[in-house]
């Protein structure tokens, strides 16, 4: 029997399948940071949002939603939000355009958003055993190329 085929043998079942247990493994860590980021009271779209924001100060709201590919129905929402909790805000970068920016309270928040994160990394990082960790990323870039 050829991989492919023990892939899809009776023994192996669902797990035994690559998507699979892709989607499981992305499930579970997607909880995990949620579980993090609730704590701060974010979504893991907002922390997103926030932490492209705080990547350049002259971003309009539909650049955000191309580079994270959150629709302009959805961006809306996401952007009343984190204004309405004083974490971002407008400001004019032409006659037609908005900058969606950073306030004080964002930048703050974004610091907190940036342990969170570090932290989830590095905890899923020593999830996998160290021979694999070289090649996990560059395994995963594949997939999404």
């Amino acid at each position: 029997m050829n991989p492919s085929e023990a892939m899809f043998s009776k023994n192996a079942g669902l797990t035994g399948l690559p998507g699979y247990a892709l989607r499981r493994a992305a499930n579970a860590m997607m909880a995990d940071l949620a579980g993090r980021l609730a704590s701060i009271d974010l979504r893991i779209s907002d922390s997103a949002v926030l932490q492209v924001i705080g990547e350049r100060t002259d971003m309009t709201s539909s650049e955000i939603g191309k580079v994270l590919e959150i629709q302009r129905a959805n961006m809306a929402p996401l952007l009343d939000r984190l204004e309405s909790a004083q974490l971002i805000r407008r400001e004019p970068i032409d006659r037609k355009s908005q900058a969606v920016v950073l306030t004080q309270h964002g930048l703050e928040q974004l610091a907190t958003i940036r342990r969170v994160v570090l932290e989830f990394e590095e905890d899923l990082m020593a999830r996998i055993p160290a021979r694999h960790r070289p090649h996990f990323l560059p395994a995963l870039r594949a997939l999404m190329d």
